[in-house]
């Protein structure tokens, strides 16, 4: 999504999947029920790898090539072959061309010690699940886990902590120029940079990823159209200042975003008291409660699928929607963590998402009268503070 596209129905429906740090792939069908094929050679795919939809076949080619680091020559002296199912093994000069032409990226590839990493985690995490059944009560029923790993699926694929793509986000001007903004560097290797002159960078940027959180989940895509635009509009901030808390240190006050870290810098005063002393507050606030990541995607699920949001339809399909996460939030903490220490966390979430709610509200009031004597916010902002109705 550009900065200068408006928040629109083409611009919410037809949102590109969002560029994943990870190598597990989207599944994802066409929207007439079709597979999708492999952008490189045509055969089936099974998902997105490295940025775009491949077969298994081409995502484990582009990951070896690109791991050797040789460089490959095409045997018939062309460099045009065709790539398809049955000619892809033929010349691996042109098949690598033709995946980097697709926009696979090099830097989406993780190091051997990783993918090891992740998969240590993972087969730990299922040992313990086993060896450690959820004290007391029922447990969560088999629905709720698998809600909540669509969540949490959803929140992989479409979460990028490492900020490792938005270095190369740049904004255009009404103009037609691209502004080019170069941070100081400090001697610790952190960019420490003003949140406010970037604030329409961050946002167009966490709004995509959100916009795909949303679009991964099953629930989310059997909403009709009308209603998916109108609880993305209103639930979009909300789910954009949950994401950020997760990279929050109280310590500091900064948000660690990769090599990045974002902090509220204000020397004149103007906008602390308006604006940033309410949100830092609030992340605060949130941070110490020390929340799970299955917590957090929950608290997204719960901000998104909010019945009494303006232009929603179907608002009782939501609010049972809305219900069951809820349920399933409350079961999960019953499940996880110890009692009695932690008793009261459901209310305190609920709380604060309500307050949430309030946060919501004012700051979109406070950047509209901040855009009217500093103007910084895309047309996609605009639009979006233009139609949020606190």
């Amino acid at each position: 999504m550009r900065p200068e596209e408006s928040w629109s129905r083409v611009g919410l429906v037809q949102c590109e999947e969002a560029d994943s740090a990870l190598e597990e792939p989207i599944n994802v069908e066409e929207e007439d029920g079709g597979l999708q094929i492999c952008r490189v050679c045509g055969d089936k795919a099974n998902g997105y790898h490295f940025n775009v939809m491949t077969c298994e076949g081409c995502k484990g080619f582009f990951r070896r090539a690109m791991k050797r680091n040789v460089r490959l020559r095409c045997p018939f002296r062309k460099g045009t072959c065709e790539i398809t199912r049955k000619t892809r093994r033929q010349c691996q000069a042109c098949r690598l061309r033709k995946c980097l032409e697709s926009g696979m990226k090099k830097e989406m590839i993780m190091s051997d010690a990783a993918v090891e990493q992740r998969r240590a985690l993972i087969k730990r995490k299922k040992r313990e699940k086993i060896e450690a059944p959820p004290p007391g009560g029922q447990g969560l029923t088999e629905e709720q886990q698998a809600l909540i790993q669509e969540l949490m699926d959803a929140q992989m694929q479409t979460f990028d902590t490492t900020f490792s793509h938005f270095k190369d986000f740049r904004l255009r001007g009404e103009d037609g120029s691209i502004w080019n903004y170069q941070p100081p560097s400090k001697s610790d290797g952190k960019e420490i940079i003003p949140l406010l002159p970037h604030l329409a960078d961050v946002s167009t940027y966490m709004f995509k990823g959100v916009i795909n959180f949303a679009k991964v989940i099953s629930y989310f895509r059997d909403l009709p159209i009308e209603d998916q635009i109108s609880l993305l509009k209103g639930a979009t901030f909300e789910m954009c200042i949950l994401r950020f808390n997760t990279m929050f240190d109280t310590e500091t006050g900064t948000w660690e975003c990769g090599r990045l870290a974002y902090c509220f810098e204000d020397p004149n005063g103007g906008f602390q008291k308006l604006l940033l002393d309410p949100l830092m507050k609030f992340h605060c606030m949130l941070k110490k409660l020390q929340l799970h990541k299955e917590e957090y995607v929950l608290m997204q699920a719960i901000s998104l699928f909010s019945p009494d949001r303006p232009g929603v339809v179907q608002r009782s399909v939501v609010d049972q929607l809305q219900e069951r996460f809820a349920l399933t939030l409350k079961a999960y903490i019953e499940c996880s963590r110890p009692y009695p220490a932690h008793r009261f966390l459901f209310l305190k979430i609920m709380a604060v998402l309500t307050e949430l709610r309030s946060i919501n509200a004012q700051q979109t009031q406070q950047l509209l009268r901040i855009q009217d004597s500093h103007p910084f916010a895309t047309p996609l902002m605009q639009e979006l503070f233009s139609s949020t109705d606190g």
